[in-house]
């Protein structure tokens, strides 16, 4: 019989244990016993709080809620993301899946965690953002960071935040897999909670366009690409209706357009078309609009009838008849 059997550790035990432990990480050189032994306790802290989250069997709601109290109380969520980057691989994931169980925890209609970050703790999702600067867990970040974006509140706090324009920095300069991450978090703010977005935009056009321009003219292919086919999805949404009308009106997006039909990329010309359709098929066009279509008519009406002829899509098809007719009636 074991008579020194030990205390099963309790959830406040856990997570004090953890925040006491992650600033050892920084003891002493790298490669040094202490630091190792601080990284194999926060691994094991980290894995025992993912086992009350998710449980062998059934979760124990009482032990959740005494984590989660405790996880709060200590701004651990905060402290887990500006430390991720000195934590093993599997830790790093076991991170994340904590994270991710605590922003889809309910009781009854509210959302806990998702409260505790609108209650004056929104450096949690700058922390998530600012992850892409590191290589080494951006992909991991970029994970909290879309768990997160799922709900109206947060998004909406990163939309509003000046950091939210930090977001072309990162699709611009890190590395493809980091790039597309980024650019898909961008997409997720931009268009899951549209009615929301929508008065986002009519309220901060310049300033959202003026920064999104630096996309589509980017010199990187799949930037580029990947922003045109957003900007399109943008513009024909019913909710960005006085957005698509604003835009529409403008002859620097016409002329913008108009030189991306000409690019060198086929796919590119073809997210292009995409947005050129908008101006042409307005039918209230703006005289400055009208006066651009006018005086490139017959230029317009050459390249429209040979554009993608090798292309099989019945609709595309339509849409470009549609326009040459348009165009014709000018």
């Amino acid at each position: 019989m074991n008579f020194f059997k030990t205390k099963p550790r309790t959830p406040p035990d856990l997570i004090r244990g953890l925040r006491d432990v992650i600033p050892k990480l920084d003891a002493g050189p790298p490669g040094t016993e202490s630091r190792r032994k601080a990284s194999e306790e926060v691994s094991r802290n980290l894995q025992a709080i993912k086992g009350i989250l998710y449980g062998d069997g059934e979760p124990i709601p009482e032990l959740i809620a005494q984590l989660a109290q405790e996880t709060y109380s200590t701004d651990l969520l905060l402290i887990l993301l500006q430390n991720m980057h000195k934590f093993d691989f599997e830790s790093r994931k076991d991170v994340v899946q904590i994270f991710n169980n605590l922003l889809r925890r309910q009781i009854g209609n509210r959302l806990p965690t998702v409260e505790y970050i609108c209650a004056r703790h929104e450096d949690v999702i700058f922390a998530a953002l600012a992850g892409y600067g590191n290589e080494e867990i951006a992909l991991n970040t970029g994970m909290i960071l879309r768990e997160m974006l799922r709900h109206e509140q947060l998004a909406k706090i990163l939309l509003y935040s000046d950091q939210f324009y930090t977001f072309p920095h990162y699709v611009e300069t890190t590395s493809f897999g980091v790039s597309c991450d980024s650019f898909a978090n961008l997409k997720e703010t931009l268009t899951r909670h549209k009615p929301m977005v929508a008065e986002y935009l009519e309220k901060n056009y310049d300033r959202f366009f003026n920064s999104y321009t630096t996309l589509i003219l980017s010199n990187n292919y799949v930037t580029k690409r990947q922003s045109l086919k957003l900007l399109g999805e943008i513009l024909l949404d019913r909710a960005n209706f006085n957005v698509m009308t604003r835009y529409i009106s403008q002859d620097a997006n016409l002329k913008m357009m108009m030189n991306m039909l000409r690019d060198k990329s086929k796919n590119i010309q073809f997210e292009a078309f995409h947005v050129f359709k908008v101006f042409v098929a307005n039918p209230k066009k703006p005289p400055q609009i009208e006066t651009i279509l006018r005086r490139n008519k017959e230029k317009l009406l050459v390249f429209l009838k040979n554009f993608h002829n090798d292309k099989e899509d019945e609709q595309f098809s339509d849409e470009k008849q549609f326009l040459i007719v348009q165009v014709q009636n000018l």
